[in-house]
């Protein structure tokens, strides 16, 4: 019998200072069966980072040909490709070629996988990537509750999250031009 996926209540007082945007985000997201609690919630950090009002969740794990994010105009295209982990060469090089915008939420082995596969894909020019500090990372996933309520500003491009174990400062590191 397949496992199924674990769905989680979201609530995110959301406020990017850097953007100018304020917005009160609930919804509800599914963990894969194989999806680790670092993956999803760096999932979540990539939806406030690049929030927009058209983002939406893809099938990810479920589904290659699908990123972890993306936004979609009104017509169909495929505005913004949004990945979150370790992604070889092959596979931004095609994530490229698909949507007008990539961007990459890297965590983990950052500096490893940096140094083989961000040389590769320096020329394309609809790529940004950003790491996370595993460290950071691995703290606000700890335990991460079937309700997740955070209050995030973002400021000068750190991220303050406000969660039921306190607060939390993660800034990402932009590997690849910005955000």
């Amino acid at each position: 019998m397949a496992l199924s996926a674990t769905p989680y209540k979201v609530d995110i007082n959301l406020t990017d200072l850097d953007r100018g945007v304020y917005e009160t985000l609930r919804f509800t997201v599914a963990r894969h069966p194989s999806e680790t609690e670092e993956r999803m919630t760096a999932r979540l950090l990539a939806y406030v980072l690049w929030y927009s009002e058209t983002l939406a969740f893809g099938r990810g794990l479920s589904d290659v040909d699908e990123p972890a994010l993306w936004e979609k105009s009104l017509d169909g295209r495929l505005l913004h490709w949004i990945e979150v982990g370790l992604p070889d060469a092959e596979r931004i090089t095609w994530c490229s070629r698909r949507a007008e915008r990539v961007s990459l939420l890297a965590y983990g082995r950052v500096e490893q996988w940096e140094s083989k596969v961000l040389p590769s894909v320096a020329s394309l020019k609809n790529v940004h990537v950003a790491g996370l500090p595993q460290e950071a990372l691995a703290i606000i996933a700890k335990d991460l509750p079937r309700a997740i309520n955070w209050a995030v500003m973002i400021s000068e491009g750190s991220l303050f999250i406000t969660d039921e174990n306190g607060q939390h400062e993660i800034t990402p590191q932009w590997l690849l031009r910005d955000r």
